[in-house]
């Protein structure tokens, strides 16, 4: 928010001409007004002060125009003020969009951050347990200052699967078949019961607890957003509920540059994110040659918001508010 900020003890002369704050200093007997008149219209100087002495004569032409002068400075100076103030305040928010972040090769983490930080937006991010480029991994004890910095800043957290599990499919005997992208068992199909797929969840919070000494928020995200009836209701029955994202709040940071350069992503997104949408990008993405988020994020969020879009987190979000009485 700006705040309206008078520059010059008297605007209105400064805006209204040389003549006309020369005029009105003189007969509204202002010093310091004639000393700003005297500034902008040396020539004059003499003049000004000559008007400026008490009982000092005024040639008749002067009489008639200080009137009219003086009229026009206050109304130039009240119209200024005006269009001022009206620009200063905040214009209402037209719609909410929902920025969220999942981890990745994080080599985005700290322009994201810092993008987050100058458009005062704040985001949801999906933490996992991934490779970073810069060979430790994201929930390592390396990482908790970046962490720590976003808790402060009051973004808000959900659980991506501590492995970044991916599901595969339900199977009959009533377990879940899915394959862990890191961890152990990376890159193997395994055999996930509700219960395991459950601690999947909760390891990220009780790792987010000893990073940061804070909670997660409770939803998550499925990797590749892939679900089903199963892990939606395991995923509830342990308290998060997911969170996926619209279809035009796909950023497309995970498809080839070549093919989805990041003017054409932009230009979407810009073009088709409407209120309530929920936006998702990745904080680095391995085989992507062109970088989405230093060519676009800042130029996503600024267009956004020309266009009268305000931001928040799932907290907020109507689907994911928590209710009284909920952990």
């Amino acid at each position: 928010m700006k705040h309206l900020t008078m520059r010059h003890p008297t605007p209105g002369l400064m805006r209204c001409g040389r003549m006309s704050a020369v005029l009105l200093c003189a007969i509204a007997m202002l010093p310091h007004a004639c000393a700003h008149a005297h500034a902008s219209a040396p020539g004059m100087a003499n003049a000004s002060v000559a008007l400026a002495k008490p009982g000092a004569h005024l040639p008749a032409a002067l009489t008639t125009a200080a009137p009219a002068a003086a009229s026009t400075a206050a109304s130039t100076a009240a119209s200024t003020a005006a269009s001022t103030a009206a620009s200063a305040a905040p214009a209402a928010c037209k719609g909410t969009i929902y920025m969220t972040f999942d981890t990745g090769s994080q080599s985005q983490a700290d322009l994201i951050a810092n993008v987050l930080n100058k458009r005062h937006v704040k985001a949801t991010f999906f933490l996992a347990n991934e490779k970073t480029t810069r060979g430790d991994y994201s929930l390592d004890a390396s990482w908790a200052p970046y962490w720590k910095a976003r808790v402060a800043e009051g973004h808000a957290f959900g659980t991506h699967t501590f492995d970044h599990v991916y599901w595969k499919k339900d199977l009959a005997n009533g377990l879940i078949q899915v394959k862990p992208q890191f961890g152990k068992d990376g890159g193997k199909l395994a055999s996930f019961s509700d219960k395991q797929f459950c601690e999947e969840l909760r390891r990220v919070d009780t790792r987010f607890q000893e990073l940061t000494g804070r909670k997660l928020d409770p939803f998550w995200r499925a990797p590749g957003g892939y679900t089903s009836p199963r892990t939606l209701a395991a995923g509830s029955a342990c308290g998060y509920q997911h969170a996926g994202w619209a279809p035009a709040g796909y950023s497309g940071d995970e498809l080839p540059s070549d093919k989805y350069p990041n003017a054409m992503l932009l230009k979407k997104a810009l073009a088709n994110l409407r209120s309530g949408d929920i936006f998702i990008a990745h904080m680095g993405i391995w085989s992507r040659k062109e970088p989405w988020a230093p060519a676009n994020l800042d130029a996503l969020i600024r267009g956004l918001q020309d266009k009268g879009f305000c931001f928040a987190t799932l907290r907020e979000h109507p689907a994911y508010v928590q209710k009284k009485g909920q952990p």
